[in-house]
């Protein structure tokens, strides 16, 4: 027997919106992750939120260390900033958007959060860093402690992509023969984190900075935990392609973009901090890595998006529908004001030679509270045909689904 969320017949004769939660991939019954009480949603909204918060303002103080920086020619910055940029703020905002509305076993939203936070730490930690002792030595206290930061935080950081890689969408590896790998992941990334925090050598990103806590004597691992960890970054993203295989239809169309983005993103990280250094190769690290490494970067947010809004990833669909009709709503009703305003303005003045009447106000008032309702209906019908809309052929797949 068909359980009731996946029963055909339960989905005949309701409305497309009610249609569109069936269709979610290994969704939880329809209100089990908001049992608790009405307050059970608050706590992870704020975590997600302080957590995109800490990461945006990290973001910006390092933006303003690179300025600062930028103010001493010739001294080398970041190498980085530009990736950690990108994953800062792209990360950071869509995880606080769906860490807490995706079902509690699904940690996708959280390696989101996770993930742009640390791209922060690691931003502001190198700008830091290459400002207080190449910049200005001396100028600011710590700059030896955050070039430690960044000498091993990054390890934990390519981690998190590969279990990202591994555990989209649903929050669990393609089939149980991948969990032996995800906890390879793991291990790779703390016991590569803690060799490179002790390994002597340059700081990854600080060329012309040396790991400060090295332990003299040791034999360099840096070169090392590199290509481990990329390595597994690229198997991860090549998990999202096995997953391809087994997948329905829907769960298809929600991994294929992600599955490129990663793709490229893993093989342009491989290029320029693996492959470009064994040639001695640095128009191939920057001309094909980095290029590679920055479009696959801001194609993974982007991925998650289509997913949730084309692909009905879940139930944020319906929370982001509302959030563009009243966003749409608002836009159309200022402007409109500004128009009306203006336009009254100069017909009193005309009929009434006075300047800022507040007559004008009052009719443009009348005319929003008249505008409003149909405006927000015409709306609302618009951004469903957008993204809510369903074919016949997509109705057909949830049947298929169903049966």
């Amino acid at each position: 027997m068909s359980t009731p969320e996946f029963d055909q017949r339960a989905t005949e004769g309701t409305p497309i919106r009610e249609r569109l939660r069936v269709g979610a991939v290994r969704l939880t019954k329809p209100g089990a992750r908001f049992s608790g009480g009405p307050l059970a949603g608050l706590v992870p909204a704020a975590v997600a939120w302080s957590m995109c918060a800490v990461s945006l303002a990290l973001t910006a103080l390092g933006l303003l260390m690179l300025a600062l920086s930028w103010g001493h020619p010739g001294v080398p910055i970041f190498e980085q900033c530009v990736e950690e940029i990108v994953i800062a703020i792209g990360f950071s905002t869509v995880g606080a958007v769906i860490a807490p509305r995706f079902p509690s076993h699904n940690y996708i939203g959280w390696l989101f959060c996770s993930i742009g936070l640390l791209a922060g730490v690691l931003l502001f930690c190198g700008e830091y860093a290459a400002y207080s002792l190449l910049a200005r030595p001396g100028s600011l206290p710590g700059g030896e402690t955050m070039a430690w930061i960044v000498s091993w935080l990054w390890v934990v950081h390519v981690g998190l992509f590969a279990l990202l890689g591994l555990l989209f969408p649903d929050g669990r590896p393609p089939t149980p023969r991948w969990r032996p790998f995800a906890w390879m992941v793991v291990t790779a990334a703390v016991v590569g984190a803690v060799a490179d925090a002790f390994s002597p050598g340059p700081v990854r990103g600080l060329g012309a900075i040396r790991n400060p806590f090295s332990i003299e004597g040791i034999p360099g691992v840096s070169g090392i935990v590199e290509v481990i960890m990329f390595s597994l970054t690229l198997a991860a993203a090549a998990s999202l392609l096995a997953r391809l295989r087994g997948a329905c239809d829907v769960e298809r169309q929600q991994i294929k973009w992600f599955a490129y983005a990663a793709t490229v993103a893993a093989l342009g990280a491989l290029i320029s901090w693996v492959v470009a250094d064994a040639v001695d190769a640095w128009w191939l690290h920057w001309e094909v890595g980095f290029v590679g490494t920055v479009v696959g970067l801001a194609g993974l947010p982007v991925a998650l998006g289509i997913a949730v809004l084309r692909y009905r990833l879940h139930e944020i669909d319906l929370i982001i529908n509302q959030t563009l009709v009243y966003g749409l709503l608002t836009a159309i009703l200022a402007g409109i004001f500004e128009v009306t305003v203006v336009g009254l303005q100069h017909v009193l003045l005309a009929l009434t030679h006075v300047e800022d009447s507040q007559l004008a106000y009052f009719g443009t008032a009348l005319i929003m509270a008249a505008l409003f309702e149909p405006l927000k209906r015409r709306i609302d019908a618009f951004v469903d045909r957008l993204f809510l809309r369903q074919n016949d052929g997509s109705g057909k797949l949830l049947e298929g689904r169903a049966n």
